[in-house]
């Protein structure tokens, strides 16, 4: 039987436009079964993402960060990393991870930009909720077609 409960991992750097990607996610899929974990940063969530997989509580994860240049690093090898750790916990977990991790190029800290983020993370969310459920629908077909 597949899991009708998901996990959501949320970056806690830019918390006010981040969390708009659950809210995106449970528009179409009930907060009731959605588990929320916080996390510091970006960089925290491949690790969290394949240990929630791994549970088989999960029918999938989605990880959302807002990953910005502050002046100290490269911005895009963190980015980087992040997506590529979170695809490696799906890969080795056999269970979907989804990352709503986005790096723009040019976000300031200014009202109009912030509103932008908000808005484009309720979208990431719903866009993340429906690929999990379509992945999962088409994922039973391929092992109702096994079993056959």
């Amino acid at each position: 039987m597949t899991s009708t409960r998901y996990a959501f991992i949320k970056a806690n750097w830019h918390a006010d436009i981040v969390d708009q990607a659950l809210a995106g996610f449970c528009e179409v899929i009930p907060a009731a079964q959605v588990d929320v974990f916080d996390v510091p940063g970006a960089f925290e969530m491949p690790l969290l993402a394949r240990d929630l997989a791994e549970t088989g509580r999960y029918a999938a994860v989605a990880a959302a960060a807002l990953v910005v240049d502050g002046g100290i690093y490269r911005h895009d090898f963190v980015a980087q990393a992040v997506v590529d750790g979170l695809m490696r916990a799906g890969l080795d977990s056999g269970v979907p991870v989804l990352s709503i991790s986005l790096t723009p190029h040019h976000f300031q800290e200014t009202a109009h930009h912030k509103a932008i983020y908000r808005d484009h993370f309720v979208e990431k969310g719903r866009e993340a909720a429906r690929a999990a459920l379509m992945i999962g629908q088409t994922r039973a077909g391929l092992n109702a077609e096994k079993a056959a």
